[in-house]
């Protein structure tokens, strides 16, 4: 997951890049979009990140917090970009092709971009930092995405042709992936552990879960990006010691906003809070190996028993949206808003476990901080709105130490979180298709692998949307995990602080990238 452990398209507009994801709900004070100026250069921008570690690597294979990949994003760029509206947009990568089947991509580079230190970019540099995370020996947490690469080889200076083991129609996206920035090559290879980007910042200094400064770019290519002099990029880890530095004027910027005292921080008059709605969402998955939770109608009845306007009230303090038992968010491109939205229904609930041969059912549910702020909690209220259905759900804390361990994916009924991916391949492959590693139901369903593996490869957008609408109704419907609800982004920042009228909601801070799209005022 960034993770905890873990991270319809017309063909012309695939063909060209233009491929729309949705659009981001973003919460704003009144008035604040009117009151926005053109975007100015100048000063210093200090941001305090709720991640951070000394154990911290460089190496691009390990990013795994939201301090790395901001970092990350501030000094690099990649081939292709996922804006703040979803629209998949060139990069370093000017525009891209596909073969019909969607198994060999050429992308086209821009020239004239140079790195930190003076190379200019080139082929030869994208075909190193992609082959950085294949091969047998990589340990690269980019390595399962990019094993369908079979080959990349460069066509000249400014055009890399990749060739897959099978048609992949969210190729482009998947190569945005965070892990993926282009770093300079030198005898086939990157260096990991450089701090030589093509992004919009040049880094001074950086001391692993201390500090990290950088300054501007003066040859970036993206004159209508990277406004701040300087960055100081700090991981204050403790919420309550990040909500103080903003309070006090230390830090001008804050992720990972309290939620228990995002309250302070709206009523202070020089602090605005921000709050993105995206993918990240909260699971309850079932073990359908495991009695009782084999049998469909018993996972009905659960799903009926939940009161999801009431976690979303009362765990989330209205920061986020209600779930409706799949994965797709509605900022993906092909959210199926078109499901009836599930509602608790205590008779539904009864009635299902009727089907199932019950009168009532007795369930325990492991659960821990460690899986999401909150979820102790969010699992007494799931107790008290099932007790009206006849099921005794028994709440089994766990411990926060080794949750990921010996909790999840080990015990039948847990609750845990997803950050969510950009596309819907890419969500249901790594945690719904049979067999994934991290398929944490250990759900099995054979028209929904066979949907997977179709959708895949098909570039007329109108069939992949109803291929992905009927997989989302199927998960909602068969599938082996409860989704109660999407927890916002929420962030908060000095008034100073402008930001775009639209936010990235694809991950954290602008989609990790705040530092390059936002500006004082």
């Amino acid at each position: 997951m960034t993770d905890i452990r873990k991270t319809g398209m017309t063909r012309r507009g695939l063909l060209r890049g233009a491929t729309a994801m949705g659009a981001a709900a973003l919460i704003l004070p009144a008035g604040m979009r009117a009151a926005q100026a053109a975007p100015k250069k100048g000063g210093t921008l200090r941001v305090g990140m709720g991640h951070g570690s000394t154990s911290d690597s460089l190496d691009p294979g390990s990013w795994d917090n939201a301090y790395s990949q901001v970092f990350a994003n501030a000094r690099h760029n990649f081939l292709t970009e996922i804006a703040a509206d979803g629209q998949l947009v060139p990069e370093l990568a000017t525009e891209w092709s596909a073969s019909p089947d969607a198994a060999t991509w050429t992308f086209k580079l821009r020239e004239g971009v140079t790195f930190h230190s003076g190379k200019t970019m080139d082929s030869a540099d994208v075909i190193a930092s992609i082959n950085h995370h294949r091969g047998e020996d990589s340990e690269s947490a980019a390595k399962p995405i990019v094993a369908s690469i079979t080959d990349i080889k460069a066509d000249g200076p400014n055009t890399v042709i990749f060739t897959l083991d099978a048609g992949n129609a969210d190729f482009p996206f998947i190569i945005s992936d965070y892990h993926l920035p282009i770093m300079p090559a030198k005898d086939g290879k990157i260096d990991p552990t450089s701090l030589d980007g093509c992004g919009g910042y040049i880094v001074q200094s950086y001391e692993p879960g201390v500090e990290a400064t950088l300054t501007r770019n003066p040859n970036y290519w993206k004159t209508d990006r990277a406004h701040f002099d300087a960055i100081e990029l700090l991981p204050i880890v403790d919420a309550a010691a990040r909500q103080n530095a903003l309070l006090s004027g230390q830090v001008d910027l804050i992720d990972r906003v309290d939620l228990n005292t995002v309250h302070l921080l709206e009523r202070a008059p020089s602090i605005k809070t921000l709050s993105v709605s995206g993918t990240q969402h909260y699971v309850m998955p079932m073990d359908s190996r495991a009695a009782p939770f084999s049998d469909n109608n018993v996972r009905l009845a659960l799903k009926h028993a939940i009161n999801r306007e009431e976690m979303v009230a009362k765990i989330l303090n209205g920061y986020g949206s209600v779930g409706n038992d799949h994965p797709i968010g509605q900022s993906n491109r092909f959210h199926a808003s078109e499901l009836e939205q599930r509602a608790y229904d205590p008779d539904k609930a009864k009635y299902y476990l009727k089907q199932a041969g019950l009168d009532s059912l007795d369930v325990e549910l492991s659960t821990s901080e460690a899986a999401f702020g909150g979820a102790t909690d969010a699992a007494v209220l799931f107790s008290e709105s099932a007790a009206a259905a006849g099921i005794n759900l028994t709440v089994k804390r766990e411990p926060a130490d080794g949750y990921w361990s010996n909790v999840w994916m080990q015990k039948p009924f847990v609750t845990s979180y997803w950050g969510g991916r950009p596309t819907e391949d890419w969500m249901f492959s790594t945690a719904y298709a049979s067999g994934a590693s991290w398929n944490d139901s250990y759900w099995e369903h054979e028209r929904f692998n066979q949907l997977l593996t179709s959708a895949r490869s098909e570039l007329n957008e109108a069939t992949r949307r109803e291929m992905y609408v009927e997989m989302q109704t199927i998960v909602r419907d068969e599938g082996s995990v409860i989704v109660p609800m999407y927890a916002n982004y929420v962030m908060a920042h000095s008034d100073a602080v402008m930001t775009p009228e639209q936010v990235g909601s694809n991950w954290t801070m602008d989609g990790f990238r705040a530092i390059e799209r936002w500006w004082f005022a």
